[in-house]
């Protein structure tokens, strides 16, 4: 149960002849992709490590994460978790942030950190002849960020102008009252990049304190790919990352389930209206998790052939495009729907996206759907998750927190394959039966009514 498992499409195809020629190159380029042998690579003092080595281009990418994101954040300081990850390439040991810059960039390397509710994550790139000086610079950034006063106060003061910028946006702040109402005071009810008031009330003393606590062997996961061998791989593991502390402080995070059967409504003059559903979600390690994968693909993880895009987009021309995804943290899960459509059609939107729920609820998918969704979601994994050395480090990171096994490349597709009609059709009742949470963000007519 992951966070990064968010199932949701970036766009939406305008016909069925892209969705051919996108399904046929899914087809063409898994067998190239399905050979990607990982190495579990264990050090001297026991930090592990999977490894894709791959010798075709002179880069090394490493993707690592410590459990502990912006769910440890303490009461009143509210992102700092977050404001952590913009401070870590911005000095480190005897570098100051210009010096540390500096040295990143004459090595050509790439540095950048990021958090979510469960986990700070880094990604570093790097030329293989450089490694050894970019590898130090990791080292420091890690185990020796200094945040130094200045740059503490100019990072602070760029997410607070995004912070205000979301205060104005409508939208945003209808996700962030909708997750208010599902998570009540859980830690996961408020955003990453905490308040203004919350953020200010964050000194570099707290940013030390929160990074001692956070950060430590016990609690972290790394991915390597790239130019790098076993033997060597397994000496810089203790380099880089053996000054942490053997144990991370994290604090205990309570298991949620959303509070469903309610309804926010946000008034705002707008043109368009925003429409989110959410219902009970599946855990990573569940058994019936692929049945509800494909479940979501069918009701509309599909780009182009779902049930709600083919309803509310290709029938009705009621809006660009209408998804739904899984999303799967460590301590909640959901499903979620969502689309965007004009003000005056807000009603009919919501009426169609409910029969639609209704219609896959009380009679399942049919076989050729089934069948239709396990072909994409096996020929697009690879396109997805495998495409690049990056995509590839951060993929390996996952399965290694998902428990999966380092066979698990090869056994996803029999798993997928085993799911039964049956199986899909029990995933619905099972996870479109109870009243869902519903947003509605848009004028006061809609708001008050949905349309």
């Amino acid at each position: 149960m992951r966070q990064r498992l968010n199932f949701h499409p970036g766009v939406f195809m305008r016909s069925f002849l892209n969705a051919g020629a996108l399904l046929a190159l899914i087809l063409v380029v898994v067998p190239a992709k399905a050979a990607v042998q990982i190495q579990d690579v264990t050090s001297q003092k026991g930090i592990e490590a999977w490894l894709v080595e791959d010798h075709s281009l002179p880069i090394i990418t490493f993707q690592f994460s410590f459990k502990g994101g912006s769910a440890q954040d303490p009461e009143g300081k509210e992102g700092i978790a977050n404001l952590m990850t913009g401070l870590f390439d911005e000095g480190a040991g005897d570098l100051d942030s210009d010096a540390f810059q500096l040295k990143l960039e004459e090595l050509g390397a790439e540095m950048s950190f990021r958090t979510n509710s469960d986990e700070i994550s880094g990604q570093v790139r790097m030329l293989a002849e450089n490694s050894d000086e970019v590898l130090d610079l990791v080292r420091l950034a890690i185990t020796s960020p200094r945040f130094d006063a200045d740059p503490v106060e100019r990072i602070r003061s760029q997410i607070a102008v995004g912070i205000r910028s979301d205060e104005r946006d409508p939208r945003k702040q209808g996700f962030l009252k909708l997750s208010e109402a599902l998570y009540g005071d859980h830690p996961y009810a408020h955003p990453d990049e905490g308040t203004l008031e919350s953020l200010a009330s964050i000194s570099p003393e707290d940013l030390k304190a929160f990074h001692a606590r956070v950060f430590a062997r016990s609690n972290l996961t790394i991915g390597v790919v790239g130019a790098i061998d076993a033997g060597r791989l397994a000496g810089v593991l203790d380099e880089v990352f053996g000054g942490l502390p053997d144990e991370a402080g994290l604090q205990p995070v309570a298991d949620i389930a959303p509070k469903l059967g309610q309804e926010i409504r946000v008034e705002y003059p707008l043109p368009q209206a925003t429409l989110q559903f959410v219902y009970p979600g599946v855990e990573r390690d569940d058994p019936e998790f692929f049945s509800a994968y494909l479940l979501n693909q069918i009701l509309g993880g599909g780009v182009f052939s779902s049930r709600l895009f083919n309803e509310v987009r290709e029938k009705r021309g009621l809006a660009y495009g209408a998804s739904s995804y899984l999303h799967s943290r460590d301590h909640a899960q959901s499903l979620a729907i969502q689309t965007a459509t004009s003000a005056e059609r807000a009603g009919e939107t919501l009426s169609v996206i409910e029969d639609v729920i209704a219609g896959l609820r009380d009679e399942g998918p049919t076989e050729q759907e089934l069948e239709a969704a396990k072909t994409y979601v096996i020929g697009s994994y690879a396109i997805n998750n495998l495409d690049s050395s990056t995509a590839i480090a951060r993929t390996l990171v996952g399965l290694q927190q998902d428990d999966l096994g380092i066979d698990y490349l090869e056994r996803r597709a029999d798993l997928i394959n085993a799911v039964t009609l049956d199986d899909v059709k029990e995933a619905a009742t099972r996870l479109l039966s109870q009243e869902p949470a519903l947003l509605v963000v848009g004028p006061a007519e809609q708001a008050q009514n949905g349309g």
